[in-house]
């Protein structure tokens, strides 16, 4: 699609967003292929999975919701065409889901997600101060992912199937805390004035361990679990120790953080594996 205001309309544009899809997708139907799995569900799934996704930004851009609108007949008509069709292949995917016996369990988790959604769009409405709890809660929506892909490759909703869940968010809601850190702190050059305006992420790195542990104790975590966040937690905590006024490359911080993810399933995954 070479038109630009087409491509943003119809072309979901967070990248981040994308890596929490996809990479708690791809840990749950990692960990489920050590038992046995059921290919036909868990490719439907995916199928559904994206399809959804990807219709919240022509939706937004239809109702005039999101930062670029549609104007002409044309693009109005292109936005729609996309709606439908998106709509038409998740609606077939999910009633398929639902004859092969998935209703239940879907449903559970599209209730938890999508209400997590609708407590994100009221944090929202908060402003700035409330950008960063929201971009945390639709984290659960996303996240989501992980729980369905174990569950359609298994058949099982279970604890592991959880534990891949809130796994997943706690290491989303901490790489969305760090962005927003690494945004309010893009002209702090001492370490001094980086603690002072971050502290609260510091405090959150310190928190993120303790529940981690918490989890392992009480078994819902396996013990190597801790090794997946290991990367994370250090690249939060060194970035207060860097000296001097860092240039802020949105992209470059981007492409960084897509590591981190990809890192983070990979570990993870072993985890839950070994």
């Amino acid at each position: 699609m070479q038109n630009p205001r087409l491509k943003a309309m119809v072309v979901p544009r967070e990248h981040g967003a994308w890596g929490m899809l996809l990479v708690p997708l791809a840990t749950g139907a990692v960990v489920a292929a050590g038992s046995a799995i059921n290919p036909l569900a868990l490719s439907l799934f995916v199928i559904a999975a994206l399809a959804i996704f990807c219709l919240r930004t022509p939706v937004e851009a239809w109702m005039g919701t999101s930062a670029i609108k549609v104007h002409t007949t044309q693009e109005e008509r292109t936005v729609l065409t996309v709606t439908v069709v998106l709509s038409f292949v998740a609606v077939m995917a999910i009633a398929t889901l639902f004859r092969l016996g998935y209703f239940r369990g879907l449903i559970i988790v599209g209730v938890v997600a999508a209400l997590s959604f609708v407590f994100q769009a009221i944090v929202k409405r908060l402003g700035r101060r409330g950008r960063m709890p929201a971009h945390v809660i639709g984290a659960v929506g996303l996240t989501s992912t992980a729980a369905c892909a174990y569950y359609v490759a298994t058949g099982q909703l279970n604890s592991i199937a959880v534990a891949l869940w809130i796994a997943n968010w706690l290491f989303a809601g901490n790489q969305v805390h760090f962005v927003q850190v690494r945004i309010r702190t893009s002209r702090a050059s001492r370490p001094r004035d980086k603690a002072r305006q971050g502290y609260v992420f510091l405090v959150g790195q310190l928190v993120l361990l303790i529940v981690i542990a918490v989890l392992i104790e009480f078994g819902i975590f396996p013990k190597l679990a801790i090794l997946a966040f290991v990367p994370a937690i250090i690249r939060g905590t060194a970035w207060f120790f860097v000296r001097g006024q860092q240039a802020f490359d949105v992209h470059k911080l981007g492409f960084s953080e897509l590591l981190q993810s990809i890192l983070f399933g990979v570990l993870l995954c072993a985890a839950f594996r070994l």
